[in-house]
C-alpha cells in the first residue's frame, strides 16, 4: 500500500509486522520478511499520533473483509504518490460496504490492530509485546549463517532503528485477546496488504 495512505503506521509498525512475518521460520526467514512487508520508509515529519480505540469483532471481521477489495485499489497506485479523488471515493466505498464509516475510520482499525500484532510471537501466538519480538528477531537474525551479510545488515540496522522509536502502549487491553483470537487471519490479511 502506497505509503501516504498509511501515514500512522510507523516504522515500528512496519518492523513489528517484519518480526512477526520472519520469526515464524529461521530457515526461510529473510525470505519471508521480503514477501510480507516493504521495507521500513521514514515516517512522514509530522505523522499523526494513533488515536487507540477499543476494537470489536465486527470491526476485525470488516477489515478481513475489505482486505481484498482495498489490495485491488491500492496495488494500482504508484508508490508514494498521493491517491487522487476518484481512488479515495473508492477506497471509501469499500470501506462503508464494510461497516467503516469511511477509509480513515478503516485505517485507523487496521493501525490499531497493526499495534497489538507488533507485540505478538509469531512462534507462540502470545503477546509479549513488541520490544521483546524486535529484541527476538535481532537474535535470530544475527544467528542466521544462510542471509547474506548486506541483506542482514540492513535487515537489523532498520530493526535496531525501531527499537530506538517511542512504541505507544495498547491502552485497550481487551485488544490484544481480541486480536489474538484472530491472529492467523489477521497475519494472512495484513501481511499481503503490505506487499
Amino acid at each position: 500500500m502506497p505509503a501516504l495512505l498509511r501515514p500512522a503506521l510507523t516504522a515500528f509498525g512496519v518492523a513489528c509486522l517484519i518480526s512477526a512475518a520472519t520469526l515464524a521460520s529461521s530457515g526461510t526467514a529473510f525470505a519471508q520478511a521480503k514477501q510480507a512487508v516493504p521495507a521500513p520508509q521514514a515516517a512522514p515529519a509530522q505523522a499523526p499520533a494513533l488515536k487507540q480505540i477499543a476494537l470489536t469483532d465486527k470491526q476485525l471481521d470488516g477489515v478481513l473483509a475489505a482486505q481484498k477489495d482495498m489490495d485491488a485499489i491500492t496495488e494500482k497506485l504508484p508508490e508514494n504518490t498521493a491517491p487522487d479523488q476518484k481512488v479515495i471515493n473508492q477506497l471509501d466505498g469499500v470501506a462503508k460496504k464494510n461497516g467503516f464509516a469511511d477509509y480513515d475510520d478503516y485505517n485507523n482499525v487496521v493501525d490499531n490492530i497493526s499495534l497489538v500484532l507488533g507485540g505478538f510471537n509469531p512462534a507462540t501466538k502470545k503477546y509479549v509485546g513488541p520490544e521483546a519480538v524486535i529484541k527476538a528477531q535481532i537474535a535470530q537474525l544475527q544467528a542466521d549463517k544462510k542471509m547474506p551479510a548486506k541483506d542482514k545488515k540492513e535487515v537489523l540496522d532498520e530493526l535496531n532503528e525501531a527499537l530506538k522509536t517511542p512504541v505507544p502502549q495498547v491502552e485497550h487491553k481487551a485488544n490484544i485477546d481480541l486480536v489474538g483470537k484472530y491472529y492467523d487471519k489477521l497475519v494472512a490479511a495484513l501481511g499481503d496488504d503490505q506487499n
